[in-house]
């Protein structure tokens, strides 16, 4: 690995992970040792606007003082039973987040890939328990590009060579189609295996791929008629980010099964969650699914404090409002550079075309050296997503900072 222009400080640290960390990730060269609200510092004391957020688990900001309080204070308290016995917070938190976003029942999880797996489980078990699927025959239907995690079953129906090649055999029962295209979606159900439908109400590793208006009306609408579970993973785009407090919210639709991650702890600890009724959560019993760090206490109680800061502070409406804002700036920028802006609310991405392959690896590198942390994903696609807590003058600042990195190309 590359340290020549870092600080011996900072070489210290990438040098010591890559001789014992497994090289699964090519991180932006950065050490990072605090953050705070929209910023973050690294080892030398430069300041950064953070602009991924932890790929949204970081909503409500770095180190959120009344999250970071109630996770002390739970500490101090009780951390884990595993589910073997009740505790006084697994509770409190069941009827909280229930009503939050109104369903029957929560079954808590670890991370975002494993609360997927959850919900691929309860798709398939109420297929064959209440619509009647031939043991064994369940198909859930999923989309082209999207991303849900990096478990065996996950990548089976990734449409990233990166994430399937040799890692098989790979794990049937799913169809692929087109996302953002209804037609091909009524098509596959018409297959009376059919269980569900997985899918990302907006794709955001795939580069914030917004779908058309009445996209997802139309989904819950085909999910209805033809007795498919709508099974949203809203890990990236829900807790505010899109504006909204889910981004189903936008077309006022409601998933069967809803799949939650990321900023539930406004990143403090793994915390993910799935959230359906009873006709399918109950199809799941005593001793067929669970996780021993699942509803732990310290999540719990992080949890509800985490989503209350979510309403309490108005963060979709401030989502809403500044991701407006972000997109009519970065256009007035006309830079050559930037083929495609889109987005929704403070989930937003730009498409850099350039005839440098490495352009937006070297952007974000140019941005980094300016003051604001970015990552591409898909080679030519840069997320721009900061905290929810960010304001109007700071999104201006750090416009000027992506202007003068772009002209740097």
């Amino acid at each position: 690995m590359l340290t020549q222009a870092l600080s011996p400080n900072a070489a210290y640290h990438v040098e010591l992970e890559d001789k014992h960390g497994a090289h699964n990730y090519h991180p932006i060269p950065v050490v990072l040792s605090r953050g705070e609200g929209v910023f973050l510092w690294d080892v030398d004391g430069k300041r950064y606007y953070d602009f991924l957020s932890g790929y949204s688990a970081l909503n409500q900001g770095h180190c959120h003082p009344r999250i970071i309080g109630k996770l002390v204070e739970q500490a101090q308290k009780l951390t884990l039973t595993s589910r073997a016995f009740f505790n006084n917070q697994m509770g409190e938190f069941a009827q909280y987040i229930t009503q939050y976003f109104g369903y029957d029942k929560v079954l808590p999880m670890n991370g975002g890939a494993e609360a997927v797996e959850t919900a691929l489980k309860l798709t398939r078990r109420w297929g064959y328990a209440k619509k009647g699927i031939p043991d064994g025959q369940a198909k859930i239907v999923v989309c082209e590009g999207n991303f849900h995690g990096r478990t065996t079953t996950i990548v089976s129906f990734s449409s990233d060579p990166s994430a399937y090649t040799a890692f098989g055999p790979l794990t049937p029962g799913f169809i692929k189609i087109p996302y953002n295209d209804l037609v091909a979606l009524e098509k596959a159900m018409q297959d009376e295996n059919v269980a569900g439908f997985l899918f990302e109400p907006i794709q955001g590793e795939a580069g914030v791929f917004v779908p058309d208006a009445g996209y997802l009306a139309g989904v819950r609408q085909l999910c209805t008629e033809y007795n498919v579970l709508m099974v949203a993973d809203e890990i990236q785009t829900g807790l505010a980010r899109t504006g909204k407090m889910l981004a189903c919210d936008h077309e006022g639709v409601r998933p069967d099964v809803l799949v939650l991650g990321k900023a539930l702890s406004g990143g403090t600890i793994p915390v993910a969650v799935v959230l359906a009724d009873d006709v399918v959560m109950l199809n799941i019993r005593p001793g067929e699914h669970g996780s021993t760090y699942g509803g732990n206490a310290l999540a719990c109680a992080v949890t509800v404090e985490a989503l209350q800061v979510l309403k309490d502070e108005h963060m979709a409406e401030n989502a809403e409002r500044l991701g407006a804002l972000l997109r009519a700036e970065l256009a007035k920028l006309q830079s050559p550079h930037v083929n495609i802006i889109r987005g929704k609310g403070l989930l937003n991405a730009v498409v850099i075309g350039h005839q440098n392959p490495e352009a937006a690896w070297e952007l974000c590198i140019s941005l980094k050296e300016n003051g604001l942390l970015a990552k591409p994903t898909h080679g030519d696609k840069i997320r721009f997503a900061p905290p929810l807590c960010i304001t109007e003058d700071q999104i201006m600042e750090c416009v000027d900072i992506i202007d003068r990195s772009l002209q740097a190309l």
